[in-house]
């Protein structure tokens, strides 16, 4: 429903002039033509605002009613008592607040509690709802189960169900603990009171949201279709058949919905807001933005913005802009809002924040699951801990297992990640290539695909993507990525590359990371035969740390080299860096292997100085 503020009511008293004193009329006859008179803004009637679903107007019109009221009554010689809540007779005696027509009263608090509950002010239809309790609880005990949707809108769902027991039986309330059994995760009261349900349209949109809010999209789908096909002039329908199909992931069908709906209710929130989720799924940010324009409201800002589903949006569509501003105060309103601040975190490196986000949600989506296991595998990184990364493992099985997942590219892309943990890289491929074509250029996955193409022994086409990502523009971060030099020196290597490979170490500051990067160069230049290569880096190594290992590693790397250039795979230059390599090291075997190899470079006319 548009919200609308509740026109000011003019007329009353005559006008004024600048002095405050009042005009007569028969002087400004004498001045010349009275100016035209304004007219008076008519009231609006409560039967109409609550027709055309203005509820903050009903609210303002009957609390400036119930004002009005009191006013009056205050000027007729009554005196409220600020204690008893009675007006009381300055000559004695005593009459209640709504003492002179108590059923009109009855009937105006009716209509505000009516309005603030439709209107999302929760407490303020509670509070009137406990009014009219206590004034004709024991006539009407219906009222018990309207308090307890309202302590169902504010979460207080141990008071909701508590208060909705002392209402006579009814399908309201049997489909309010059926919502309360949802929310509270009761499984058997909830097969109980979906039993008692029936074929009549409030308890099958009932069953549908159920059925919606524990992920069952395509079951709350038949519903809203079949409740549509009957009453085809339950427009907002569309809204939710048109949710569910996003929640499918069927963006465009979703918008080919709304589009319909939005032709006869253009100004729907509900509608518009859907409308922007869909493109931003479908495009970016700021088409998504570009759909909201109607719900800003010439808002300077994000956090100035007054819906805070909207707020929340434009937070995720700007690309977490003023998160930490708006996101926080909204986690117990906005369910999502959690999640992407979490996010958030994650984006900038702050894990152990998004951990504790995290940590004692008890995950019941995908999309929470997932993240769980996202920031749970952070924290094994971090930590080194095998405990975190085997919750991160269990979480990604559960989702992609899942018959509702599994076929889903985020389903497939957890089956990749639980393998990945499981350093099982083969059954990593066969998930992510089967989900390659719909990320042709995002960067996150190629750079995830490439490893896992390099750990599977794909290591020419694991280089191709590797090297793809230093032409973006996040080039310089890869660059300084110790991970991603990792993996390209290795498939710099394996590709007989080996000089590359050097070239991408000589790059590295000196750091613990270079000192793995000689290891790794060393053991899979050994391992690939190139020899002259990896007696640099066991050379290089056994400066840095005298390990008795690095001068094996060494001795072994330069007599292969030796033993390349005898057999014609390695140039006879090779030679003299080999002998300079091997005098850096004090050890009787130096001697021997260093005549050999001089006595064969004399023989075969190579100059080895």
């Amino acid at each position: 429903a548009s919200r609308c503020w509740a026109p000011v009511r003019r007329g009353g008293r005559a006008p004024r002039g600048p002095s405050g004193t009042m005009m007569l009329t028969n002087k400004a006859k004498q001045q010349g033509p009275r100016p035209a008179q304004r007219k008076t803004a008519e009231r609006p009637k409560l039967d109409d605002l609550i027709e055309k679903r203005d509820y903050v107007g009903a609210i303002t019109l009957i609390e400036f009613e119930a004002q009005q009221r009191r006013e009056a009554k205050s000027a007729s010689g009554w005196q409220l008592n600020q204690q008893t809540g009675e007006y009381e007779w300055v000559a004695g005696g005593t009459v209640p607040e709504n003492g002179d027509d108590p059923e009109q009263d009855v009937e105006q608090m009716r209509w505000l509690a009516f309005a603030a509950f439709h209107s999302g002010d929760f407490k303020k239809a509670l509070d009137t709802y406990t009014r009219l309790i206590e004034l004709v609880g024991e006539q009407e005990p219906t009222l018990h189960v309207y308090a307890a949707c309202c302590l169902l809108g504010l979460g207080w769902y141990k008071d909701a169900e508590e208060r909705a027991q002392r209402a006579p039986v009814s399908p309201l309330q049997n489909r309010l603990l059926f919502h309360l059994a949802h929310r509270t995760n009761d499984e058997s009261k909830l097969m109980l009171y979906h039993q008692k349900l029936h074929d009549t349209t409030e308890d099958q949109l009932s069953l549908a949201s159920i059925h919606y809010l524990r992920n069952h999209f395509q079951e709350a789908t038949d519903i809203y279709k079949r409740l549509l096909l009957e009453n085809r002039d339950y427009a907002a329908l569309n809204v939710y058949v048109a949710l569910c199909y996003y929640k499918l992931d069927y963006y465009d069908v979703s918008l080919e919905i709304l589009n319909s709906y939005l032709t006869q209710h253009a100004d729907s929130a509900v509608a518009l807001n859907l409308k922007a989720c869909n493109q931003f799924r479908l495009y970016d940010g700021k088409a998504a933005e570009a759909e909201l324009a109607p719900l800003l409201g010439g808002a300077a800002s994000i956090d100035k913005i007054e819906f805070d589903l909207v707020r929340h949006n434009m937070v995720v569509f700007r690309n977490g802009e003023r998160a930490m501003q708006v996101l926080p105060a909204l986690i117990d309103v906005i369910a999502e809002a959690r999640l992407n601040l979490v996010i958030y975190h994650m984006h900038h490196g702050e894990v152990e924040e998004a951990y504790n986000l995290m940590k004692d949600l008890e995950p019941t989506s995908p999309q929470e699951y997932i993240l769980k296991g996202v920031v749970n595998l952070a924290m094994g990184q971090a930590l080194d801990s095998r405990e975190h990364l085997k919750v991160a493992q269990q979480y990604f099985q559960l989702v992609g297992a899942s018959a509702s997942e599994c076929d889903t590219i985020p389903g497939r892309q957890c089956m990749a990640s639980c393998f990945f943990i499981l350093r099982q890289f083969d059954d990593v491929l066969i998930y992510l290539k089967s989900i390659d074509a719909y990320f042709p250029s995002d960067e996150v996955f190629i750079y995830n695909y490439s490893i896992a193409r390099a750990a599977a022994g794909q290591t020419r086409d694991a280089e191709a993507g590797l090297l793809s990502l230093l032409q973006t523009s996040n080039a310089d971060q890869y660059r300084v990525d110790y991970v991603f030099n990792m993996w390209l020196a290795r498939c710099y290597v394996m590709n007989g590359k080996s000089r590359a490979a050097w070239e991408l170490y000589l790059k590295l500051e000196s750091s613990q990371e270079s000192f793995a990067m000689l290891q790794l160069l060393a053991n899979d230049c050994y391992k690939v035969g190139a020899f002259l290569y990896a007696a640099k880096a066991f050379d290089t190594l056994e400066r840095l740390d005298p390990n008795p290992e690095y001068w094996e590693g060494k001795r072994g790397a330069c007599v292969g080299c030796f033993q390349a250039v005898l057999a014609g795979r390695e140039r006879k230059e090779v030679l003299r860096d080999v002998l300079s390599i091997l005098k850096s090291t004090r050890n009787p075997q130096v001697e021997y292997l260093v005549r050999v190899m001089k006595k064969w470079a004399r023989e075969n006319g190579v100059n080895v100085g």
